[in-house]
């Protein structure tokens, strides 16, 4: 009993202690590498023990939250939690007792609402942390702001919604929202796969990069190009390199001709999403949309340096070289390593990037395992690998959190793989949890099921402002 209440006082003072950190966007940051590299206090002696609080929500969250700490909403200080749920109801939520603070219902919500038209996309903050940026299935980016939810602009980024889908994240990067679209499964033309920049400040649409008929500018009518699919849809939408400011996104299954048409290719655009810097398709292409095999089942993985991993739904993981991918011209093949994904089988998750003792790792995990990779001279060398699915990995302190799902979080040391820890929580599809400050949050549910009720997990260290709060409760979000 000493022990344990030694254990216990522990945590509480580390909990008092911890430092203020924001989870701006899925990932923490433009490179979505899901590594926190500030100390959470949650460690593979106290996950076990965590205070755990289930919200219940007006919608179900198939994606990502994203988290502020110290922001003043509605004249009151808080933590908050940011979710969309797949109808487009944005919820700002306090982060240790789940209250709601407000909620921002979309126009066209009632008409949705229960319908196959959702969005799995995890809103953006700007950094000056007075807005947030969020999807709607309507095809509409709105600016939110933080301290009351009311709408400051709303801007479309398709001209077919009913076709074209907001899967992914939204990113948000020296001024500019970045939004790309993908389809409905069954993939149902017509559509395509685009990138989007839009001002921050104003929202007006900036730039629009097409993945078919890539030599039309703008949003296209989808029927007035003669190709249609190359959906932009893996976990991470685009992915941005910090210091160039280049994005990268993968496509998924249609026509690839190498100039105009890149469907199941990687693609390397400039920071405006004005012109093509780089792309690959592997030397297959014509095979995989033929067995709808999407490579860009999952977003580029930024290595470092010349270094990119892309997944698929061939169960495979290719090793790219940004060089080699470099210019207009079309680059096919030249792959510098190809491994399995972790079971073998389609990888709908975005891999996380651990930077560690001067070592870069790559965790992934896909419907039938988990792996470890480490980087050694240039090669991604497997350090552990079970069978255990999961969605988007997510690294702090040292664990390795894994959301399986059929239901329950597992902890595991990022370095042996060794599990420590399976927290109790329902299934899920596409939702990944974020981990800082104390707590892990993470969303439940699957966007298919299409409900307009789902639950939010939160799991705390005790003495945190989240300690008076029973161990488990239930709260409702109001309208």
């Amino acid at each position: 009993m000493l022990l344990l209440l030694g254990a216990g006082m522990s945590a509480v003072a580390v909990a008092q202690s911890l430092p203020a950190q924001d989870w701006p966007m899925f990932g923490g940051n433009v490179e979505s590498t899901s590594a926190n590299p500030q100390p959470t206090g949650i460690t593979a002696a106290n996950v076990a023990g965590l205070r755990h609080l289930q919200v219940t929500l007006d919608g179900t969250v198939d994606a990502s939250p994203i988290y502020l700490h110290g922001v003043t909403v509605r004249g009151a200080r808080h933590d908050a939690i940011f979710v969309t749920t797949t109808y487009g109801k944005t919820l700002a939520l306090d982060a240790h007792s789940g209250a709601v603070l407000w909620a921002y219902t979309p126009p066209g919500y009632q008409a949705l609402a229960g319908t196959r038209q959702i969005t799995n996309a995890t809103p953006v903050a700007d950094p000056d942390r007075q807005s947030i940026y969020a999807a709607s299935p309507d095809g509409y980016i709105e600016k939110l702001a933080v301290g009351d939810g009311h709408a400051v602009w709303r801007t479309a980024v398709t001209r077919l919604a009913v076709r074209e889908k907001m899967d992914s994240p939204l990113k948000f990067f020296r001024g500019h929202v970045i939004a790309v679209t993908a389809g409905y499964i069954g993939d149902r033309p017509p559509y395509q796969g685009h990138v989007a920049a839009l001002d921050g400040s104003s929202g007006k649409l900036l730039a629009v990069w097409n993945s078919l008929c890539s030599q039309r500018a703008g949003l296209l009518q989808p029927d007035s190009c003669p190709q249609s699919d190359s959906a932009i849809w893996g976990r991470a939408g685009a992915v941005i390199d910090s210091g160039s400011g280049d994005i990268f996104v993968a496509t998924g299954n249609a026509d690839w001709n190498g100039t105009t048409d890149w469907g199941d290719a990687v693609i390397e655009l400039d920071a405006g999403v004005a012109k093509m810097l780089g792309n690959y398709a592997p030397s297959n292409t014509d095979e995989l949309n033929d067995k709808d095999l999407d490579l860009g089942s999952t977003s580029p993985v930024l290595l470092g340096g010349d270094l990119i991993a892309q997944g698929g739904k061939d169960g495979k993981i290719r090793l790219l070289s940004r060089k080699a991918m470099a210019g207009t011209a079309p680059h096919k093949g030249h792959e510098l390593q190809i491994v399995a994904t972790p079971s073998g089988t389609d990888l709908f998750t975005q891999p996380a990037v651990w930077r560690h003792d001067g070592q870069t790792w790559m965790f992934a995990a896909d419907n039938g395992g988990t792996a470890a990779w480490e980087l050694e001279n240039g090669q991604l060398r497997e350090k552990w690998k079970n069978g255990t699915s999961g969605t988007s990995p997510f690294e702090a302190d040292g664990l390795l959190f894994v959301y399986a799902r059929e239901g329950g979080l597992n902890v595991y040391q990022a370095v042996s793989g060794k599990r420590v820890a399976t927290l109790p929580c329902g299934p899920g599809h596409w939702n990944s949890p974020i981990v800082l400050q104390g707590e892990i949050i993470l969303p439940e549910g699957n966007a298919n099921a299409h409900a307009t009720t789902d639950v939010l997990d939160i799991w705390s260290l005790p003495g945190g402002q989240g300690a008076a709060a029973v161990a488990r409760s239930s709260m409702t979000s109001g309208p």
